[in-house]
């Protein structure tokens, strides 16, 4: 399912993701955003991390200028070593900021894997707390700031667990924003659906309505997963 992984590190085919410092570390979600989402001349990475989904749209969008942002200093420090051992240093900056006060774009394409547990109980380790959880970017805010640095023809994408999709399609609406494309992706066939890759846009459109599933056996990618995750994984 995953790249290759030796202790605090993923191997992908262009790139390696260190990560022994980060919070939330690579995993399907990420990836699958990651390949899934639709970039452009300019994008903007809010909450990179690691700065995974920021390295994937440089290494997708051959020529775009790619900002990644985070509130956590450690995120950053983490995720600006991983831009530099990358080839894509030229062309992908990493900065913390609050996306809340957050000025800059417009941007092409936004990208964002966000916080999702809004009501839950936060979690002892503060760091994880903070990449986890929705008190510091809520799913208003993030609808709100989105919107005010998303080009007009600009496209938000995002990944977000099944049961939060409701919560955060309300503030997307609210925003002003119109869903483009949805992928509801299941585990294997017989599972339900566990996540969903959300995208909107400023102006009413078609939705594109799909479904797709990661593994047809355990251990087994799916022709979707490969197609999709084709130039990364090793």
């Amino acid at each position: 399912m995953h790249p290759k992984m030796a202790n605090d590190y993923f191997r992908f085919k262009k790139f390696t993701i260190r990560q022994g410092r980060a919070a939330m570390k690579v995993g399907t979600d990420g990836t699958l955003l990651g390949a899934w989402a639709r970039g452009g001349a300019s994008v903007l990475d809010v909450g990179t991390g690691t700065g995974l989904i920021a390295l994937m749209m440089a290494q997708r969008c051959p020529g775009a200028a790619v900002l990644g942002i985070d509130v956590d200093a450690s995120a950053v420090a983490e995720a600006l070593d991983n831009v530099a051992a990358s080839p894509f240093a030229g062309r992908v900056r990493v900065v913390q900021a609050d996306f809340r006060s957050f000025r800059g774009g417009p941007f092409d394409a936004l990208v964002c894997n966000p916080p999702f547990f809004e009501q839950s109980l936060t979690c002892p380790d503060a760091q994880r707390t903070l990449a986890r959880h929705a008190s510091q970017l809520s799913y208003r805010d993030l609808m709100e700031a989105a919107w005010s640095v998303l080009a007009d023809d600009g496209e938000l994408s995002v990944v977000i667990p099944f049961d939060c999709r409701q919560r955060l399609e309300q503030e997307a609406f609210l925003a002003g924003f119109f869903k483009s494309r949805e992928c509801g992706v299941r585990t294997t066939p017989r599972k339900p659906v566990r996540r969903y890759l959300l995208a909107f846009r400023k102006h009413a459109c078609p939705t594109e309505l799909t479904e797709a599933v990661l593994e047809t056996a355990p251990g087994e990618r799916s022709a979707w997963y490969q197609e999709l995750t084709n130039e990364f994984y090793l």
